[in-house]
Formats: structure tokens, sequence, C-alpha cells
């Protein structure tokens, strides 16, 4: 009997030092990822948004490669493997489920970039924070994941404190609902991201997770980049600095910790905290660049983080 009790106690302690972690992860990925649009504004002021988002992509699948392939050196010689695994290697569904993260993702990133040049940084921001709502209905009508009053109460005080943080420069009109409508697609396809790295999650690690979904999305894009842009390659070195800081920061750290938390915590949990972008990157801009803040700022600041607070403690939340 106490054998039983203290295997049960060292597994809560494992569960909960793993949570700790996933945490850990999941806070440092979302303050990677809130230099995202701002790298992003920056890089297409040289070449495209599908250009920015091909560079980032392979020099991510780069990096990621280098990584695997020392990580694999130092393996024991009875641990290695002759060569990487390759995705025909895997079954069918994985393979499925690696081109369908690599699309989604790809595709989201392309009109979250697109966006930008369609309308307003708080409008594309705030529009693609909206992917909570779909990772909620998805999970609902698919999953039949039922969320308690707790979860719906803090998604939805979360959303509105989002929104209110651009609300200032929020751009109401005809002339930009064709860059609105860009950015909800973008926050649609994210949604369906996360869904698939969940559940693949249970049986890859992040690594190779986010090596095939850098490098199948570069492939994918590399077409359209090849045939309809005019400019591939920044002209100057801060252009390429940015587009490695891009790769690096948003999409090896941000979105890595962001595949890894996935393990612990469900994608709709993970989309909320999403939310909290928007209050990291004012931050950021507030003490970076001496933008001012105000009280309504921080109004909007408590709603989401209060929001994230419910949602997070919420029953809905636990992965079984």
């Amino acid at each position: 009997m106490r054998q039983k009790i203290q295997f049960f106690s060292s597994s809560l302690n494992a569960i909960a030092e793993n949570i700790g972690y996933a945490s850990i992860a999941l806070i440092t990925a979302l303050t990677a990822l809130s230099f995202t649009a701002i790298l992003i504004k920056l890089s297409i002021t040289e070449i495209s948004p599908n250009a920015t988002i091909f560079h980032r992509l392979w020099i991510a699948s780069l990096v990621l490669w280098l990584w695997k392939s020392i990580i694999q050196e130092q393996k024991p010689q009875s641990e290695k493997v002759d060569k990487p695994q390759a995705i025909g290697d895997l079954s069918y569904q994985r393979s499925g489920l690696l081109v369908l993260i690599a699309v989604a993702s790809t595709a989201s990133v392309a009109c979250w970039a697109w966006s930008l040049t369609q309308t307003s940084v708080a409008n594309s921001t705030v529009l693609r924070n909206l992917t909570p709502l779909f990772t909620s209905l998805g999970g609902w009508l698919f999953l039949k994941v039922k969320f308690d009053r707790q979860f719906i109460l803090g998604m939805i005080l979360a959303l509105f404190g989002a929104v209110a943080i651009g609300w200032d420069d929020l751009q109401l009109g005809t002339e930009s609902l064709w860059g609105d409508s860009i950015a909800l697609l973008s926050a649609f396809l994210y949604a369906i991201y996360l869904f698939a790295v969940e559940h693949l999650r249970n049986s890859l690690n992040t690594t190779t997770i986010l090596l095939w979904r850098s490098a199948l999305g570069a492939l994918f894009i590399f077409p359209m980049v090849l045939f309809t842009e005019e400019t591939l390659f920044p002209n100057s070195g801060q252009g390429w600095l940015i587009l490695i800081l891009l790769a690096i920061v948003s999409q090896v750290i941000g979105q890595g910790l962001l595949v890894y938390s996935l393990k612990q915590f469900s994608s709709g949990l993970v989309a909320i905290f999403l939310l909290s972008q928007p209050v990291l990157a004012a931050l950021l801009a507030w003490g970076i660049f001496a933008e001012s803040l105000t009280l309504f700022n921080g109004l909007a600041f408590v709603l989401v983080l209060g929001g994230i607070y419910l949602a997070q403690s919420s029953d809905s939340t636990a992965k079984a």
C-alpha cells in the first residue's frame, strides 16, 4: 500500500513538474511571438510578405536541422539511427497531419503578413487573435468538448480585452475590409494548426514537428515566391538580420515552445493564452519606443489577464 501511495505521489509530482515547465515554455513563447508583427512589418519594407515567410521558414528549417543533428550526435551509439526519419516512414495519419500543419500554418502566416499590407496593424492583430473562437467552436463541434461557464466567461473577457487594446487604432470602413477578411482567415487557419499539433504531440517530439512544418511550408510557398515576386532577397544587411531574427525568435523559439506546451495544454487554452500577445506587444512598445499607455489600456490588460486566469483554472482545459 505504501509503495502504491509513493508511486501515486511521484506521478503527481512529475505531472506538476511537466505542467510547470510547459507554463514557462508557453509564457516564453508568447514573449517571443510578440515580436513577430514588428519584424514582419520591418521586413516587408524591402521584400514582399510571401518572400518574408519563405526566408523565415527555410532559415528556421536550417537551424532546426542543425540542432537535431547536434542532439543526434550526442546520443549513445545504440540510440542513433542511420538517417533522419522521413515522412514516408511515418503512418499515413501522421504524414497527413504533418502536411496539414505545414499548409495551415504557412497559409495562416502568409495571410497575416498580407493583411498587414491591406489594413492597420491593430485591425490585423485583433482579428487574428480571434483564434480562440475557432478552436472552441471546433472542439465543441468535432471533439464533443464541453466548456463550463467559467471557461466561456474567461474567453469572452480575454477577447474583449484584446479588442480593447487596439480599439483606438482600429480602422472601421470598407477601405480595410479586404485586409480584415484576410486576417480573420488567418485566425481560422491558425486554429486548424493548433488542433493538428495538439493531436500529433502525443506521438512526435517538438523538434520533429517544427522541422517538418518549416521545411514543408518553405517548399509549398517557394513556387509562389519564385514566379510572382520580382524581389526575392533583401537588399541590405539589416534586411537579412531582420529575417534571421524572425526565423530564430518567432519560428524556432516562439513556435517551438508553443508546440512543446501543447503536450500539456489543450489547443483551446493555448489559443486563449495567445490573446496576451497584444499586452506584451504594448508593454514592449512602452519600454522600447516610449509609447504612452493610458488608463483604458490598463483596464484592457486586466480584462485579458483576468480572462486568461479564469479560462486556465477551469476544468474544461484539463487534458485527458
